[in-house]
């Protein structure tokens, strides 16, 4: 299939260089219609396409300082600025050692050009299904905060996705960061992303766990899916059925069996609902076995 780009439609562009800035233009009169961008990889092809209307001002919050850090702390956990690329997290010592399967998912998206200009707070507002990181985050029970002229809130990252490419931003707010609990020690977590493309496609099945084990028990255990429902889910199910188990052959596809029955695909041009819902099983028990340090031959 051809898609034949057109040029972009007319807009009115603002960068503001801080947050109160930005937080005037959407409560002014210029601001009632209006689109938030910071690398701009999904807001500017959509408009290109007509996939979205055109906003009378496009908001860039490139320039606003002090919302690109990464830092961590024994209290708050993980913090990711709304800033933050997607490079810049696959390369972070500190998530690479800590929460591993983020940096595993943030990998996986695109290219690298698009990596040093896309945003992870920009994924998750983005809200697509397939979000790479939104399934490693909903296994790392992450938050975001959301901040407007009004206030802040902090909003659990399950509750964030209310339907495909729809947020529960609400008019006038800004997602600032992404808070991330600290692991227990000991965590092990894989992200697997099946697609045709590698990282230059969106995940047909995408599928992150955290598992805490211990004298062969699973202790705990969250697992994240992506692209199989109408947003990044939680394999609730699945959880519970290998959480307290031995990681036994038969409990780790009795999980996977709970998540197949969890998920709720469509069809599209990426694979079909059937389709999906077998890989779900599939990457799930892969996932679990590498994380347990067995082979698995799926990237």
């Amino acid at each position: 299939m051809t898609t034949f780009y057109r040029r972009l439609p007319k807009f009115d562009y603002v960068a503001p260089g801080s947050i109160e800035e930005a937080w005037k233009l959407m409560a002014g009169e210029r601001g009632v219609d209006y689109d938030l961008f910071a690398g701009g990889t999904d807001v500017l092809p959509k408009l290109k396409r007509r996939q979205a209307p055109a906003p009378k001002v496009l908001i860039d919050l490139k320039r606003i300082g002090g919302l690109d850090e990464i830092h961590y702390d024994d209290r708050r956990g993980l913090v990711i600025g709304a800033l933050a690329t997607v490079h810049a997290v696959t390369r972070s010592p500190l998530i690479r050692e800590r929460f591993p399967v983020l940096a595993m998912a943030a990998e996986r998206i695109a290219a690298t050009q698009i990596q040093h200009r896309a945003t992870v707070v920009g994924n998750l507002c983005n809200a697509a299904p397939s979000a790479d990181t939104a399934s490693a985050l909903l296994a790392l029970e992450a938050e975001v905060r959301c901040a407007s002229a009004a206030g802040e809130r902090t909003l659990a990252l399950r509750d964030f996705f209310r339907g495909p490419l729809q947020n529960a931003l609400e008019a006038g707010e800004i997602v600032t960061e992404i808070l991330v609990p600290r692991e227990s020690a000991g965590a092990k977590s894989a992200y697997l992303k099946l697609c045709p493309r590698g990282r230059m496609d969106l995940a047909v099945v995408g599928v992150a766990a955290v598992l805490f084990a211990r004298d062969g028990l699973c202790q705990d255990v969250r697992i994240g899916l992506g692209a199989v429902a109408p947003t990044p889910i939680r394999a609730a199910k699945a959880e519970s059925a290998l959480r307290g188990a031995e990681l036994t052959e038969a409990n780790i596809a009795r999980a996977a069996s709970a998540a197949v029955d969890e998920s709720r695909p469509r069809d599209s041009i990426r694979g079909s609902a059937a389709y999906r819902r077998a890989m779900v099983g599939v990457l799930v028990a892969r996932a679990i076995d590498q994380c347990l340090g067995r082979s698995c031959a799926c990237q």
